[in-house]
């Protein structure tokens, strides 16, 4: 998904949205009922918007950088886009006694765009241990319509002091046998760059992820590193003047040149599309194997997480 839950999590049409408002008898003419369903399931839409760009239990620098980067995905998009059709108790939900809460953002991409669908995140859980596990996420995922590699940022904190950071533009084929490839989305952008750059400073260090799934499914040129500092402050300051350039400027490349090249110049032939949608689908089945199937009972329980993860499953094109 674009969830790489905890330190291994990972991380298309849309289940049909039926609001809760429309199950109650209405006291309007049957002439105005349709417009005032219509205003008020856009109403209760902006409201689960709202409720998921609060990124609620993550630091200001952090929000902010979070906010801003689904704000230029859904900006620059917009017309690419349709609307979040999750049920209201997929987007917002928790466990039953309180201890985690998670707010969940799927678009899918109009049937013209190489959008499949973008998807943002934040889960927020309180550990037995007394730590509190607070993640968040965006990625975005493109259709078989073009080759060219997915988006992907997550942070991941367990400590008012450090977190791990992932932010890379995911492969969809061979480097090895696709040596083009290689050069157009990696070595002609500079990615590696913000690796590079990041790794100078002495609080952060590559994160090695313990799932061979998670290490295999990321690009050469990936940010997979822990930043550990001795301060709060500092963390904020790394977050503010490192982490939040590379992030929008890895976003900038995905959107110019993986979203809007592709668009201006889609040439797949019909045995190269049917290879990337078995990949992409084998990727989303295997990340939810991987963490969602596993880790979401333990978070919220049994009924909530079979609902979430069923709502997952649907979006992503994998039941």
């Amino acid at each position: 998904m674009a969830m790489i839950f905890c330190n291994t999590l990972y991380s298309s049409s849309s289940p049909s949205y039926l609001s809760p408002l429309t199950s109650k008898p209405s006291r309007f003419s049957k002439n105005l009922r349709p417009r005032a369903q219509f205003q008020s399931m856009e109403d209760h839409d902006d409201h689960l918007r709202r409720k998921f760009m609060e990124f609620p239990y993550v630091s200001p620098t952090r929000k902010q950088l979070m906010v801003d980067l689904m704000s230029t995905v859904e900006n620059r998009l917009q017309s690419q886009l349709l609307p979040c059709n999750l049920p209201p108790d997929v987007r917002n939900f928790n466990n039953p006694n309180g201890s985690a809460e998670a707010s969940l953002h799927i678009r899918s991409g109009d049937r013209s765009s190489p959008i499949d669908f973008v998807i943002g995140s934040w889960i927020h859980c309180k550990i037995p241990t007394g730590v509190s596990l607070n993640i968040t996420s965006i990625s975005g995922f493109l259709n078989p319509s073009t080759k060219a590699p997915n988006f992907v940022v997550e942070l991941i904190q367990s400590s008012p002091k450090s977190l791990v950071l992932i932010l890379d533009l995911p492969h969809r084929k061979d480097l090895v046998l696709n040596p083009d490839y290689l050069k157009e989305y990696y070595q002609d952008t500079g990615l590696d760059s913000h690796r590079q750059s990041l790794l100078k400073l002495s609080e952060v260090k590559p994160y090695v992820s313990p799932s061979l799934f998670v290490r295999s499914a990321f690009s050469p040129t990936a940010s997979m590193l822990k930043i550990d500092a001795e301060e709060e402050d500092k963390l904020e300051e790394i977050l503010r003047d490192h982490v939040t350039p590379a992030a929008k400027e890895v976003l900038e490349v995905w959107l110019e040149r993986c979203v809007k090249e592709e668009e201006e110049k889609i040439v797949i032939g019909e045995e190269e599309r049917m290879e990337l949608e078995r990949r992409d689908k084998s990727f989303r089945r295997k990340s939810i194997e991987e963490d969602l199937d596993l880790q979401f009972p333990r978070m919220f329980g049994e009924e909530v997480s079979s609902r979430v993860v069923h709502a997952i499953k649907e979006a992503f094109g994998v039941l």
